[in-house]
């Protein structure tokens, strides 16, 4: 059997149905997303039992389509990798049963990912100098952490949400004041023409430690809008994005201080708001630290961060079992 050099990731934690083929671990040779939006949208958020019936009718055309654009067969593939967790129990198991069956077709390692893990190496596929130590922020509808990155496959969680998680925050507040699914570009794209000055929402846990908290100021917004009907929607949109960012960008500083590292990185869907990735920059900047940003496509969903983690656990794991099954609670390895 070749050396894995060439891998084939799939993605199925969520809502987006996406596969791309890497190779080494940093060469995106084609990446693929299928996106659910327009079949979540009218329930405000999604919907697990949609989720996974869409990944089903969705992932064969999906890989194939990845296949092509790489100029690739299955011949050329040295290992599948897929995403084990966390997510949608049903969603995870169509993307493994899917990973299983072509690397037994294929004859190649099967390589099982951590979604959270993936998403920290989305930074080393538009930068792939970049050098672990350093201190990852990892934001999205489901988590919110602050790890200090030693190493690869070597991580402390600094902080985590003791609530909602940022993502999770930004739908509802956006699903409340009727600005539609999802909740995070909805937000975004109504917060530029509002004052993030307008309303002074609470920063909770501003100067305690590494832990994020977002559900107190959910209920900031609803308690401000149902005592202030007549506030424009884009000053509320706008401050309760500044309140979230501020928190944000306050803890990842104070994180680079105290671990003593000189690189920061952000990571998952909500890295692809603007006013994140501006102040994240200006931060970087003031404090003299190298800022590493993802593009917007590697922040969200996809399979070429699965498949570029999968290249990095093949290289230290070896494959994982073919018996190994989808674990939607999997939490970030540390060591």
């Amino acid at each position: 059997m070749r050396a894995p050099e060439v891998l084939l990731g799939i993605e199925t934690s969520c809502d987006e149905t996406a596969a791309a083929v890497v190779a080494g671990g940093v060469d995106v040779r084609s990446s693929v997303v299928s996106s659910q939006v327009d079949l979540h949208a009218r329930f405000g958020g999604v919907v697990p039992e949609i989720a996974s019936r869409a990944h089903v009718e969705l992932l064969g055309p999906v890989v194939a389509e990845a296949l092509v654009e790489s100029g690739r067969s299955g011949n050329d593939i040295d290992a599948v990798a897929a995403t084990v967790g966390p997510g949608l129990v049903g969603s995870l198991l169509v993307g493994l049963a899917a990973a299983k069956a072509l690397a037994l077709v294929w004859g190649v390692p099967f390589v099982g990912v951590n979604h959270l893990e993936a998403h920290l190496y989305a930074a080393f596929l538009d930068e792939p100098a970049l050098e672990p130590p350093m201190v990852a922020l990892l934001v999205s509808g489901g988590h919110t952490l602050l790890v200090a990155v030693d190493d690869h496959g070597r991580y402390r969680v600094l902080g985590s949400t003791v609530d909602d998680a940022a993502g999770e925050a930004f739908d509802k507040v956006a699903r409340f004041l009727g600005l539609g699914y999802p909740g995070g570009p909805a937000i975004d794209r109504t917060a530029l023409t509002g004052d993030p000055t307008a309303i002074d929402f609470p920063r909770a846990m501003l100067d305690q430690g590494y832990d994020f908290s977002f559900s107190g100021l959910k209920t900031a917004v609803v308690t401000y809008v149902r005592r202030h009907p007549e506030v424009a929607t884009e000053d509320v949109a706008a401050s309760f994005q500044q309140a979230v960012v501020d928190v944000l960008v306050a803890k990842t500083r104070k994180a680079a201080r105290d671990t003593g590292f000189d690189r920061v990185c952000l990571g998952g869907g909500v890295a692809a708001n603007s006013l994140l990735r501006e102040r994240f920059l200006d931060a970087c900047a003031t404090d003299g630290l190298q800022c590493h940003l993802p593009s917007r496509a590697m922040c969200t969903d996809n399979a070429a961060m699965v498949a570029a983690a999968g290249w990095w656990r093949l290289r230290s794991d070896g494959p994982t079992d073919l018996g190994a099954g989808a674990e939607p609670n999997l939490r970030l390895p540390v060591s």
